[in-house]
């Protein structure tokens, strides 16, 4: 294993409260991975069994997973991380160090600083994306994806007015700092569902935004949200995966409701599931639900009852009846 190992009875730094670590001193450790390009990653792994990689979103950070890491450590290897540009992991200030490229290979990178041969992939709207480029570039190291909450700004009449929006919430962090984004960006409109179900979850994680460095910020927004490839492009590809695929997300969560529905059709091994009443920051908004549709999926892949779709259930007929 590469980079440096420490072990001990708290799984995270100090954060907003809900988000400390909880497992026992044998099964957690923190690790810093060095990517290909001299960056630091903060890396925690709780558990034991088979490698279990949780990817975040652009709000979010390592921490926003406790509640799945808990749940699922009881039998998984859980690993989660800091994105490049969210402390404790480096914060690279050039620009050209930020793109869906470079986080695609420092998940890699992070397997690789472990010792992890292949992984299941959890992740959320960024790491959704991240998961789904995993499955397309390396295959070979995704036991199984779930992609949850991916779909902003992928459907081409939507791309441009992303785009702008990336670049006003980017310049917002360089002048305005995170501290005050965090206050407009954490009631967006697929987070107000949070904020009515639970005010003090809700509070954590605007918290927890509001202390991410907004350099980091400002770059992760141009290089890897504003600058990626649409997903509707990458639907030939999207037809030829053979990896297991959990396309989730809110019924609440418009940005992504219409791409979930995409991806559906065009992988052949996906299954969509739908949180109702739910907004984008599903795994904190409902964590059971989410955890239990997560755990349903990997039991599946786990058993090998997670086939591709069956050719017979494409027709242009609806019952089957010939005319």
């Amino acid at each position: 294993m590469t980079g440096q190992e420490t072990h001990s009875g708290s799984t995270s730094p100090a954060g907003p409260a809900g988000y400390a670590g909880c497992a026992s001193p044998a099964e957690s450790a923190s690790h810093t991975v060095s990517t290909d390009d001299g960056v630091g990653l903060y890396v925690e792994s709780t558990g034991r069994g088979v490698p279990l990689l949780f990817i975040h979103e652009f709000a979010g950070d390592h921490r926003s997973w406790e509640p799945q890491v808990r749940f699922f450590s009881a039998g998984f290897h859980c690993v989660s991380y800091a994105a490049r540009g969210y402390p404790p992991s480096d914060v690279p200030d050039d620009p050209e160090a930020y793109s869906q490229q470079r986080a695609v290979a420092d998940a890699i990178a992070v397997l690789d600083g472990l010792g992890i041969p292949a992984a299941h992939v959890v992740g959320l709207s960024m790491g959704g994306f991240t998961a789904l480029h995993l499955v397309l570039r390396h295959p070979d190291r995704v036991l199984s994806a779930v992609a949850a909450g991916a779909g902003y700004g992928a459907p081409p009449d939507r791309q441009a007015a992303f785009q702008a929006e990336c670049e006003a919430i980017a310049a917002a962090f360089e002048t305005d700092g995170a501290e005050q984004v965090a206050q407009w960006y954490a009631a967006g409109p697929a987070r107000v569902q949070f904020q009515n179900k639970n005010p003090r979850g809700w509070a954590e994680f605007a918290a927890a935004l509001a202390g991410h460095s907004s350099l980091g910020a400002a770059l992760t927004m141009r290089g890897v949200q504003r600058a990626r490839p649409s997903l509707y492009a990458l639907r030939d590809e999207f037809a030829q995966v053979s990896t297991p695929v959990l396309v989730l997300a809110g019924d609440e969560d418009e940005g992504c409701l219409d791409t979930a529905l995409m991806l559906k059709r065009t992988i052949p091994t996906a299954g969509l599931a739908i949180l109702p009443r739910t907004g984008h920051t599903a795994n904190l908004e409902e964590p059971g639900e989410f955890n239990a549709a997560v755990d349903r999926f990997l039991t599946a892949v786990g058993r090998g009852a997670w086939p591709p779709r069956d050719p017979r259930s494409l027709s242009p007929s609806t019952t089957g009846a010939r005319t």
